[in-house]
């Protein structure tokens, strides 16, 4: 298989459940195409005692199939079973006959576990009787279970109510790369990029390793951007509907809320989302922005206050770019490239510059030196209703000051001019104004390239760049 690149805090993970000495179940989960499967096959080689995955949007008798076959794969001579209980009953079969011949701990691999719960299958409880009654009296076994369906996984295993409660004894959430993990990928196939350029693929796509996969080393940004999104048969322009039939078994109501957010920058409350949809502000539609949440798709952020007046905001790249520019059906197979400087292109850059730092937020703390005193940070927005005040990053220290930060995506040095300089002593005066914050309140600007030496550089206190972003977070 393929090296596993930048994963090294999940492989620490694993090896601790592999020496642990006991019994362990591992929970898997995170946006879909991140490469959570990947990550396990990896790790182990493909050595399982036994593999098994199930299949996205298959029936029951799909699924079954799949189950048996993979049991018969593994050395099962009994009869195929027709329903989950046999199913887990048969694999507990399947482990005894193991343990006669291995004194290593059994491996199970389980992957994409919520495509074997159809409607009315019964799965969860056959899994859960099996798990109490059979599976965890294996000594030293390791069983992991993986799903791109995070909602599912979170809900019917790791806070599962009933016989599963507790069971979960290491749970990984994998999620897409940082920046620091995008160039180790770059590096490793001999990608020629600069930083900058691995920051504008990076804008469009995320960290998706899947995605990444796409990319030609041989085409510039703007040609790998054009055939992914623009060109005849464009791979991730037609990835949005499967992304989401893959993850929800009723997908629509998710979509709805996705383009309601995508249309808003400074994102949206709870009660704001609901007026829009025209839905009832209750327990569902909180349930689905948590799922949401759960696959990265969307944050909730607090503007500095309770967490019951949050704000949801889209923090998925490819969600980001998808809404902006491939649901007006472009004809140029060009477009990205004919449209490279144009005003339309600048302010989108400048708009996902500042959800890539605020997901850089550790190594922002990092470069700022405070990574050794308490930090709280958040995004605000000024609830004044005249008001279009809106800080980027709001890092509160202990130290009792708040650093006030500003994002500037430039392709060279930025130059702050005296119009800039004084929306952003405003925005400061109304952040000190509605929060009646007491703190010193010291600016600090977040640039690709720093700042221009002139009259009004000397607002920012302090100055992170690009490269910055680009270490590894320790």
């Amino acid at each position: 298989m393929e090296t596993l690149i930048g994963r090294e805090f999940e492989k620490k993970e694993l090896e601790k459940c592999m020496s642990s000495g006991k019994k362990e179940l591992i929970a898997i989960y995170g946006r879909r195409r991140v490469g959570k499967t990947f990550l396990i096959r990896s790790f182990f080689k493909d050595k399982f005692d036994f593999y098994t995955t199930g299949i996205i949007e298959g029936s029951f008798n799909d699924e079954i199939r799949a189950f048996s076959e993979s049991l018969t794969e593994y050395g099962y001579k009994g009869e195929r079973p027709t329903n989950w209980e046999a199913a887990f009953s048969a694999l507990a079969t399947l482990l005894h006959k193991k343990t006669r011949s291995v004194t290593r701990p059994l491996t199970v691999f389980i992957d994409e576990l919520p495509c074997f719960d159809t409607r009315n299958s019964k799965f969860v409880r056959a899994f859960d009787h099996f798990w109490n009654s059979k599976g965890s009296w294996f000594e030293n076994i390791k069983f992991f279970i993986c799903g791109s369906a995070t909602s599912w996984m979170i809900k019917n295993v790791i806070n599962n109510k009933g016989g599963l409660h507790n069971r979960v004894t290491h749970e990984i959430h994998l999620k897409p790369f940082n920046l620091y993990q995008t160039e180790l990928y770059f590096k490793h196939h001999k990608f020629q990029y600069s930083q900058l350029s691995i920051l504008q693929i990076y804008m469009a796509i995320g960290g998706i390793p899947y995605y990444l996969d796409l990319l030609d080393k041989d085409l510039t940004v703007y040609d790998n951007i054009d055939k992914l999104f623009f060109g005849d048969d464009a791979a991730l322009g037609k990835e949005y509907p499967r992304l989401f039939n893959s993850l929800y078994k009723s997908p629509e109501g998710y979509k709805n809320i996705i383009n309601v957010l995508a249309k808003s920058k400074k994102g949206m409350t709870r009660l704001e989302i609901s007026k829009k949809l025209q839905t009832p502000n209750n327990g569902h539609l909180g349930e689905m922005l948590d799922n949401l949440i759960y696959c990265d798709f969307i944050r909730q952020y607090n503007n500095g206050t309770k967490t019951n007046g949050g704000i949801y905001q889209i923090t998925d790249f490819y969600l980001l770019f998808y809404f902006q520019f491939c649901t007006k059906r472009h004809t140029d197979i060009h477009f990205w490239r004919n449209m490279t400087g144009t005003s339309v292109i600048n302010n989108w850059y400048g708009l996902a510059f500042e959800r890539v730092c605020m997901y850089h937020i550790r190594e922002i703390i990092q470069a700022l030196r405070f990574d050794s005193i308490h930090t709280e940070y958040y995004s605000w927005r000024s609830k004044e209703a005249d008001s279009s005040a809106q800080i980027d990053i709001i890092i509160d220290r202990a130290d009792n000051n708040i650093s006030v930060c500003e994002v500037k995506y430039s392709q060279t040095s930025y130059l702050l001019t005296k119009n800039e300089y004084q929306k952003i002593l405003n925005r400061v005066e109304t952040f000190r104004r509605e929060t009646k914050t007491r703190k010193g309140l010291q600016t600090t600007l977040i640039t690709t390239f720093g700042l221009k030496e002139n009259e009004y550089a000397h607002i920012s206190f302090r100055t992170v760049v690009l490269k910055d972003l680009f270490c590894k977070a320790e």
